[in-house]
């Protein structure tokens, strides 16, 4: 009996947290899609900022048959030759001296702040606990994690919050100041707000947090779930920024569309995670890390780097010359690959009305809140997809703005 798939099944089947597009796609090839209609799409959205490669990239497809056909999983009573691989590599490219595997952003986020926790009550007390972070922030759907994310609108409903959590404006440093005392166990941001609205941090506001941080014996831990893995057009964020972390939480691009999250943080604080205080099951299983080792390998080049920031200048170029057309963007902004342009007071709040036009035009965007369209693509897409997609979209821009 063969079973037809289609759109309609979703909403009988799957909990109803989301709302996908009408649209199923069924394969992918670099930065080209094509649904069960086989109609084609240019990917702009990039599985939101995880393919970093594109799809089915022949070095990803390569590492995950080999390994597929030598081991997949043991546990964590085992080690195995790929992980240690690809810590030795992130540590040897990074500030870190450890690394923690995990499976995705949110658990590499929940390890970073449990940590963070454990090392102020092992080296200053019960007292050093309050964890501040950033209004429109994001760091995951676990309740710790989403807690520390700055949008009530995904943490309220679920009964009592974890304690000891304060948020401030992004960018605001007198008001983080104003919050921070010897209580202060760490600092949670993004190095680049994403789900937020692709918000950029002032250069002065990093190193005034690293400042704030090292003053009142707090750590620093950057999300880069989202900017790390070559997004942002280097290995990972912090390094354009002249400020680095404690701890470092990274997925998405880590594995290039395969689940994987990994913490990074220093020798002297990654000791307070002594054996059986944290864990994960599936974390740094050999097929993960096989194949995230094989990403780092590729996006780890100064070919791509460099390349990440010319198609940066090039998508900026074109989406102002589409917003001199129709006037429909207060603001172009972002870094590398992670880019949104912000609807103007006449089409504020119809991000996804844009996101939507899009699929039709046969170009696929996101949204980051209601009035900021999302680009995150490949970092190795070719330019002239870049140019056809952003042809795409423009048809798409013109069909609402006329």
């Amino acid at each position: 009996m063969t079973t037809t798939v289609n759109r309609a099944m979703f909403d009988d089947v799957m909990v109803p947290n989301y709302n996908p597009a009408q649209v199923i796609p069924v394969k992918g090839e670099g930065s080209r899609l094509w649904d069960q209609a086989g109609k084609e799409y240019v990917d702009f959205a990039g599985g939101i900022a995880v393919n970093c490669l594109g799809h089915c990239h022949p070095a990803m497809v390569k590492a995950l048959t080999e390994q597929g056909n030598k081991l997949w999983h043991l546990s964590n009573v085992y080690t195995n030759e790929p992980a240690i691989r690809l810590a030795k590599k992130l540590v040897d490219a990074t500030f870190a001296d450890r690394v923690y595997f995990a499976n995705s952003g949110a658990e590499a986020n929940e390890a970073a702040l449990k940590l963070a926790r454990r090392w102020a009550m092992e080296q200053h007390g019960e007292h050093k606990q309050q964890i501040i972070a950033f209004k429109k922030g994001f760091h995951g759907r676990t309740f710790f994690t989403v807690t520390v994310g700055g949008q009530p609108a995904y943490s309220d409903g679920f009964g009592p919050k974890p304690g000891g959590i304060e948020h401030v404006a992004y960018n605001d440093l007198s008001a983080l100041k104003e919050m921070m005392s010897d209580k202060t166990c760490a600092v949670m941001m993004e190095p680049l707000q994403g789900e937020g609205g692709v918000i950029s941090p002032d250069a002065d506001f990093v190193k005034g947090v690293r400042e704030l941080c090292d003053e009142h014996n707090a750590l620093l831990i950057f999300d880069e779930v989202q900017t790390g893995f070559g997004r942002t057009g280097s290995l990972y964020a912090y390094e354009q920024l002249g400020v680095t972390p404690d701890i470092l939480a990274s997925a998405k691009s880590l594995g290039g569309g395969f689940p994987i999250g990994a913490m990074l943080t220093t020798k002297e604080i990654a000791a307070h995670l002594k054996p059986g205080t944290h864990g994960s099951t599936y974390g740094g299983n050999a097929l993960a890390c096989a194949v995230a080792e094989a990403v780092f390998d590729v996006v780890n080049t100064e070919e791509v780097l460099a390349g990440v920031r010319k198609r940066e200048a090039m998508f900026k170029e074109t989406l102002q010359k589409i917003n001199d057309r129709y006037n429909v963007f207060g603001d172009i902004r972002g870094q590398g690959m992670l880019l949104g342009a912000e609807l103007n007071s006449t089409y504020e709040g119809k991000a996804r009305d844009f996101m939507m036009a899009g699929i039709e035009a046969g170009v696929m965007v996101l949204v980051a809140g209601p009035s900021v369209i999302r680009f995150t693509p490949s970092l190795v897409i070719p330019e002239a997809d870049v140019q056809e997609g952003l042809k795409r979209f423009e048809q798409a821009v013109a069909n609402i703005a006329g």
